[in-house]
């Protein structure tokens, strides 16, 4: 009799798939929402929800998101200050940006939080790249990022609020953790050398959209650049080279795909359908058990990729701009950036080993 229990009590879903079904419907919510709305940069709205969800946490509590909020806003607004110098003194700028970008990824690569270290490096490149052509629009941008966050961890607390852990048969009860081993803080010298490498993938970029006068126009381009230079902390040579290159060509593959598909059917329900297909396509290779799939945070980094390609082509179509020349010519950009990370991986690591 306890074994039928047992057994009927398997019936239902696991927490892995749990994470799968919230990640796909709440990404696809909130796309739904932004598109719907339609702010400018609306599209890191579904951004923020899935990069959210992609992790196998529990619900974020109120002080957290409004935490979140504050530090790209606050990111945002504080790199204005870099500005003045990169204007009149732009060797002095330069280098305060670098040491910007430098602290940010330094956070991460030593024990700090991903999603806040993620957030301080997309609020300070951001800035540094559309200030330096125009310094209202930063202003504009920083409201517009601001909203996209909050309404982002609002549709992860709504896909919560559907689809919460106590759902799952394998769900750990409430307050208790997997039980896990407190990890020892990592080395200090890893931790700056895997910063120094981030920085060199995100900086040159960086630096490529302060010479540039239409940064404005390759904002995703940024977005998933300095993903990506979050992406490689803390990961050995060959994993970082794997996952961004496999993030990169994956995400890429399902943008192409999902382009086709709204040139058959431009449709709004269509599009929200495929963003949901895409997340039970990828939640799986994401989550496995209480953690994530050993490649879980690359499926997670091409299923960004994928949004942050199609998204504002979208937009772009909606708008009446030629979307289909600008959805191919940020589809280049993201594999050139990707080849341009890969060779810095390596070349900065053989320089380590040495």
């Amino acid at each position: 009799m306890p074994s039928d229990a047992a057994s009927a009590a398997r019936d239902g879903l696991s927490i892995a798939q749990l994470r799968t079904l919230r990640l796909a419907l709440g990404t696809a919510l909130s796309l739904w929402f932004s598109q719907v709305v339609g702010w400018q940069m609306s599209f890191v709205a579904p951004v923020i929800t899935m990069f959210l969800l992609a992790l196998p946490l529990p619900a974020p509590k109120f002080r957290s998101g409004l935490l979140f909020v504050l530090v790209m806003t606050g990111c945002m607004y504080g790199g204005t200050l870099l500005l003045p110098t990169l204007v009149n003194q732009p060797a002095v700028g330069v280098l305060l940006l670098v040491l910007a970008l430098f602290w940010s990824f330094y956070y991460t690569a030593s024990g700090g939080s991903a999603i806040l270290g993620t957030f301080a490096t997309l609020g300070i490149a951001l800035t540094a790249a559309i200030g330096s052509v125009n310094i209202d629009a930063v202003f504009i941008l920083a409201n517009a990022l601001g909203f996209a966050t909050a309404v982002g961890i609002l549709f992860v607390w709504i896909a919560y609020a559907i689809l919460p852990d106590s759902v799952a048969y394998d769900a750990l009860p409430s307050g208790v953790g997997p039980g896990k081993k407190a990890a020892e803080p990592p080395d200090a010298g890893e931790a700056r050398w895997s910063a120094f490498r981030s920085l060199l993938i995100v900086f040159p970029v960086a630096a490529w959209f302060l010479l540039s006068a239409a940064s404005t126009a390759y904002l995703p381009v940024m977005l998933k650049v300095a993903s990506m230079g979050q992406q490689t902390t803390n990961e050995g040579t060959r994993q970082a080279a794997h996952s961004l290159i496999a993030s990169t060509l994956i995400g890429g593959a399902l943008a192409i795909i999902g382009w086709n598909v709204l040139t058959i059917a431009p449709t709004l329900p269509v599009y929200t359908l495929f963003i949901a297909l895409a997340g039970l396509f990828v939640g799986p290779r994401v989550f496995k058990g209480l953690g994530m799939q050993p490649n879980g945070a690359m499926w997670s980094y091409a299923y960004l990729t994928m949004i942050v390609i199609l998204a504002p082509a979208v937009m772009d179509s909606a708008s009446g701009a030629p979307a289909g020349a600008k959805f191919w010519d940020r589809l280049l950009m993201f594999g050139g950036t990707a080849l341009y990370a890969l060779v810095a991986v390596y070349i900065v690591d053989a320089f380590r080993r040495k």
